[in-house]
């Protein structure tokens, strides 16, 4: 299981919001570079970016801040938010993005996914986020009528690199991840699935180290880690410690 740090992009800043709700995004740190190198030097392996802004706008907010992070980093980053046509795709992966997500346009365009896939591969992810069961998308304003099954069963052979789940009720109020139906979305498709979303301490770590969790590929922390609820050192040991213990 890799363990991803997350910074939320808005307005050029780190922040983290509580249930998608732009109105309530607290200011973690003004300088996303260092946050990216913190994270890095803390021995993280990979690093998750979303532009928030872009996330509403359908476009990139904050290509100053992402150009930051890749600047001050070595380890790989995924990003999100507002990669909505394959002109800004691969515009970020030029710049060294590693993979890219992409989340509305999965559902309102799921041929853009595919012809991405098929160029780009092992580089492109998908991003589900549910709200009571179903899609959402436009950053979390809109809900779809798909659920978050129906549409990973979508791009099952379509060679997408992983799945991202958040669950939108849990995102930002430290409550835990929603373990059973990222679970289920695990089992229900062969793509690894990324748990995101309430991750809240150094015991939902070693909840999804525990066997009947081992479909689950990753999991995202953000406000856990900035308010130092989850310590780096104890949480990325645990994950060590069970890759050796499965080896």
């Amino acid at each position: 299981m890799i363990l991803y740090p997350a910074i939320d992009l808005k307005e050029g800043r780190c922040v983290r919001l509580v249930q998608g709700d732009m109105a309530q995004a607290k200011v973690f740190n003004d300088d996303p570079g260092a946050q990216g190198a913190t994270f890095e030097a803390q021995g993280f392996s990979w690093l998750h970016v979303v532009d928030l802004d872009g996330a509403f706008a359908g476009a990139p907010r904050n290509a100053a801040a992402v150009d930051a992070i890749l600047a001050r980093v070595t380890i790989p980053v995924q990003l999100g938010g507002g990669i909505r046509d394959m002109k800004t795709l691969e515009a970020w992966l030029a710049k060294g993005i590693a993979r890219v997500i992409i989340g509305t346009a999965a559902v309102r365009d799921p041929a853009f996914v595919r012809e991405a896939a098929r160029r780009h591969p092992g580089k492109i992810a998908v991003g589900i986020d549910a709200k009571d069961g179903r899609v959402a998308v436009e950053g979390w304003a809109q809900t779809s009528s798909m659920t978050a099954e129906e549409l990973g069963r979508r791009f099952e052979d379509a060679g997408v690199a992983a799945i991202i789940y958040t669950d939108i009720a849990r995102d930002g109020i430290l409550k835990g991840l929603n373990v059973e139906m990222t679970l289920a979305l695990a089992k229900a498709v062969q793509i690894p699935v990324i748990a995101s979303g309430g991750l809240a301490s150094i015991e939902d770590v070693h909840r999804l180290l525990q066997p009947d969790c081992a479909l689950i590929a990753g999991a995202i922390t953000g406000r856990a880690l900035y308010d130092g609820r989850i310590d780096p050192q104890a949480a990325l040991k645990a994950i060590a410690e069970a890759h050796r213990a499965g080896a």
